[in-house]
């Protein structure tokens, strides 16, 4: 299905992986790039395997079951099933993606848990108690409302495979459909709590952007050593190509359009989570 590679292709775009141009990683020579390049798919197929079984999958079954207190309209309900099955689809051909890159490669899968999982079980082992139970929904509202550079990226590229290529592009398409429903959501979320409730909420939701956007280190960390670096050398390259101020900028700039949809909603009226955004870095260049 991949197809036979030409010398040109690749298997991530270089320039969406500032560790490869890291002098230590470029002494290792194209077979150590390529490696981590084929390794980074492979993270971010796995990341989207995991996103939608483990945050996204759960709640629009829920949403379609009618087990919340927003009423939706019947509609809503239906869309919601409708999500599923397009998210089911999502994780199953990433997990066979994955697998057929391995056997056209040979570069080994080297797949952990997900970052964003501890991240989340950390956020709900500190949240408010009241809290605890709405928190997966207002995860994958984030996660589905944010503008991934990858999904409109990658389909473009044509130094990828052309599986690669038409898996994201189909990822994209649906994306953008769940993205519209998910904003109307998010109104009716935010307006089915009570004032104390967003005011406890509001503050956690720079944390839950940065769960979904910020770099997995781990599992950089695990294919530079793989392609053959020390540990400190590994420290270095992550140190050196993921600075915390161009993490923060690149957040901010693929959030912008979330972070909108929740000053639209009133949630950036408080002044706690307006603070907790501008502490972030969260909303530069924005209207509030």
């Amino acid at each position: 299905m991949l197809g036979r590679a030409p010398e040109e292709q690749v298997y991530f775009p270089p320039e969406l992986v500032p560790a490869v141009s890291h002098p230590l990683v470029r002494e290792l020579g194209p077979e150590g790039v390529r490696h981590i390049l084929v390794q980074r798919l492979y993270q971010y197929l796995h990341f989207t395997t995991e996103l939608e079984s483990v945050a996204v999958l759960p709640v629009t079954l829920s949403l379609s079951r009618g087990q919340d207190d927003l009423r939706l309209a019947p509609a809503m309900r239906q869309d919601a099933f409708k999500i599923t099955t397009d998210e089911a689809w999502h994780a199953q051909f990433s997990h066979d993606l994955m697998a057929q890159v391995a056997a056209e490669t040979g570069v080994p899968l080297q797949l952990g848990e997900s970052s964003f999982i501890r991240r989340l079980e950390g956020i709900r082992a500190d949240m408010e108690a009241d809290l605890r139970a709405i928190q997966s929904l207002v995860f994958c509202i984030v996660s589905e409302t944010l503008i991934s550079a990858i999904l409109s990226d990658l389909p473009q590229d044509r130094r990828l495979p052309r599986a690669v290529r038409e898996l994201v592009r189909d990822h994209s398409e649906d994306e953008g459909k769940h993205h519209a429903y998910f904003r109307s959501v998010l109104s009716h979320f935010w307006h089915s709590l009570s004032a104390g409730q967003r005011r406890q909420l509001g503050p956690w939701l720079p944390e839950l952007v940065f769960t979904f956007l910020e770099p997995d280190y781990r599992a950089i960390a695990g294919s530079l050593l793989a392609a053959g670096l020390t540990g400190a050398q590994a420290e270095a390259v992550l140190a050196e190509s993921y600075p915390a101020a161009s993490v923060r900028a690149s957040v901010a700039e693929a959030s912008r359009t979330t972070v909108r949809y929740f000053a639209e909603v009133g949630a950036l009226d408080d002044p706690g989570t307006l603070e907790a955004f501008h502490a972030a870095g969260l909303t530069a260049g924005l209207a509030l």
